[in-house]
């Protein structure tokens, strides 16, 4: 892309988390590297250090020895999103796709586990999330609802749904199918219990109280962390919604000055940024 992205800056202490759980992984690996759970755990925690690339060649390689195991292309699908190779990303997920197709769904342990450990996704949930992601930031928006719609039939819990809700409502809207969005914000409350996903329950919350575009501005936080790209670019795309397209770009501009290229709302502010020129 011309640009040079940094590894992602971590705490010192979380950065030692990592290592110390990357070097477990890969003891489990070396004692049995034909190991389905083994060989996708030790792409993760590549993954967490930024190692995106040899977390890649590793989930390939478990596709070599697992070719039915769907955790296999889900996971390295989520990692050509990180890297940009969207269409590589898409087939992954298709595939995953295909090889879960009626078959019953199944927690997803958190590789970074949320305040009260508790997984909140699924693998059939994760998958059809990230296959709605990369046909959004490539603008196939058609093809993002109908993933999106397929991940909200398997969101069994509010983090999930709201997360799922945030990109299926923006989808609707890109669509201008603005009475089935609006008919989407009746199924999300102000009260929700959640333990992860607040900034895009805060996002959806924009829309459904109807604040005035200049009044969302002060909504927008000042950090160049995870929340802020996340956050950011719904408040971007919300701007946008209010016909303020300068102020839109700026914020869009303003995550991309930030750290955090490895997240969805960095990659999804390029491709709305590039859409916008």
């Amino acid at each position: 892309m011309g640009k040079a992205f940094p590894r992602p800056e971590l705490s010192e202490a979380t950065r030692k988390n990592h290592e110390a759980k990357l070097a477990e992984a890969e003891n489990n690996y070396r004692n049995d590297s034909a190991n389905a759970d083994n060989i996708i755990w030790l792409g993760r925690r590549k993954a967490y250090l930024g190692q995106y690339d040899k977390a890649i060649e590793i989930f390939s390689r478990g596709i070599s020895l697992h070719p039915a195991d769907a955790r296999m292309y889900r996971h390295r699908g989520h990692r050509y999103i990180t890297l940009r190779c969207f269409d590589a990303a898409i087939a992954d997920f298709k595939k995953a796709g295909k090889l879960t197709n009626g078959k019953q769904d199944e927690t997803e342990p958190d590789g970074l586990p949320n305040a009260k450990n508790i997984p909140t996704s699924t693998l059939q949930s994760n998958i059809w999330y990230h296959l709605g992601l990369a046909y959004f930031v490539k603008g196939g928006f058609k093809k993002a609802l109908k993933a999106y719609r397929e991940c909200l039939a398997v969101s069994t819990n509010n983090d999930m749904y709201v997360a799922t809700a945030n990109w299926l409502y923006i989808t609707l809207r890109k669509l201008n199918r603005l009475k089935e969005a609006d008919d989407l914000l009746t199924t999300i409350s102000a009260d929700m219990e959640l333990v992860e996903n607040k900034d895009y329950h805060e996002i959806l919350m924009l829309y459904k109280q109807n604040i005035p575009g200049e009044k969302a501005m002060q909504y927008l936080p000042d950090k160049k962390d995870l929340s802020s790209a996340s956050f950011g670019f719904g408040a971007g795309l919300y701007l946008l919604s209010n016909k303020k397209p300068e102020e839109a770009k700026k914020v869009f501009k303003q995550i991309l000055n930030g750290n955090q290229w490895s997240s969805f709302g960095y990659i999804a502010a390029e491709a709305e940024l590039k859409r916008m020129k």
